[in-house]
């Protein structure tokens, strides 16, 4: 029975509905007009649309429901370790760094659109060298294996990724002086619609906001960044706001000619959770054992993927750019 009762609770847990029964339950309907009573209320949005695309998945008899049994396999994985990692990270970030911010902001408006955009600054630079630093992209590359798009991947994280995600983005917001308080209801705002940018066509068919996609990074728009063609590599980095994309040239919109592609270059065998979780650490301690030299070995740690001590390198930039050259030789 107790496994029973864990299981139940392992269930509620995951559809974010415990908060909300506990509410009904107190008979104080009052709450659901505070802060607590509406996060309470939003918690459970994404596992309802994830139920929902899978349902609808099965019925269409979608191919992007295939995802489902590895991406649940990895979820069990993270389900504890991952999450405690990285809570304990940015604990540690906010107890040693706030004393050294350059000021401190309040739980304010104003304040909360500052601190958004730096979020999304920190946001960036994290998930850019997710892809453009060898050692961080097996981190990172977990969540890009999947061949399809839908709610499921949002999960498909390695465990480790969390705690490295929220170092940077944390002591980032902290020494620009975000407040805990404040940083904590930014990651729960990002975190759910971050969640919410990876829905597939059982929900969404053209992943478009309308006029809202000038501003917001879109579900198309985080469909190319998942995306293995040669001009959607290295996109779209931010999470909510498109803004720093933008500012550094990594923004692109779909191209209706080029037909995305889910998943990373290499091949990997999707049904099989130690390629998808362990593939790329493997290549690289390949690439490292087989190196020349110390310095080569080194290189590619930190080198971006695809670097080689041949010369005959393969990186995203180096495909994207030649990619672009040909398609502007030939218009």
């Amino acid at each position: 029975m107790e496994v029973l009762s864990t299981l139940k609770d392992e269930i509620l847990g995951f559809l974010g509905v415990n908060q909300v029964w506990e509410l009904l339950m107190s008979g104080d309907f009052s709450i659901f007009l505070t802060w607590e009573g509406i996060k309470a209320i939003l918690i459970p949005f994404i596992p309802f649309l994830l139920l929902l695309e899978l349902t609808m998945g099965y019925i269409n008899k979608k191919p992007d429901t295939k995802v489902y049994p590895s991406v649940f396999l990895i979820y069990v994985l993270n389900r504890l370790i991952s999450r405690v990692i990285a809570i304990g990270m940015t604990a540690i970030i906010i107890a040693h760094l706030q004393s050294y911010a350059l000021f401190q902001t309040t739980m304010t408006w104003y304040w909360l659109i500052y601190g958004y955009v730096v979020w999304e600054f920190a946001h960036f630079i994290y998930h850019y060298l997710g892809h453009k630093v060898r050692l961080f992209w097996c981190l990172h590359s977990t969540h890009h294996t999947p061949e399809d798009m839908n709610l499921s991947v949002t999960y498909a994280h390695f465990f480790l990724e969390g705690a490295y995600a929220d170092i940077i983005r944390s002591t980032i917001c902290i020494l620009a002086g975000v407040h805990p308080a404040l940083l904590f209801l930014i990651m729960f705002i990002d975190g759910t619609y971050g969640a919410f940018i990876h829905i597939g066509e059982s929900i969404s068919k053209s992943g478009r906001l309308g006029i809202y996609s000038k501003w917001l990074l879109t579900p198309l728009h985080h469909r190319i960044h998942h995306a293995r063609n040669p001009l959607y590599m290295d996109t779209n980095f931010c999470n909510m706001l498109n803004i720093w994309d933008r500012v550094f040239g990594t923004f692109q919109e779909e191209d209706k000619n080029v037909k995305i592609e889910y998943g990373i270059t290499r091949n990997v065998n999707t049904k099989n959770i130690f390629d998808v979780y362990f593939g790329e650490f493997y290549e690289l301690f390949k690439d490292v054992w087989n190196a020349p030299g110390l310095k080569n070995k080194i290189l590619y740690v930190f080198k971006a993927p695809g670097w080689s001590h041949t010369g005959e390198h393969q990186t995203a930039q180096i495909v994207r750019e030649a990619y672009l050259k040909s398609e502007a030789a030939l218009s």
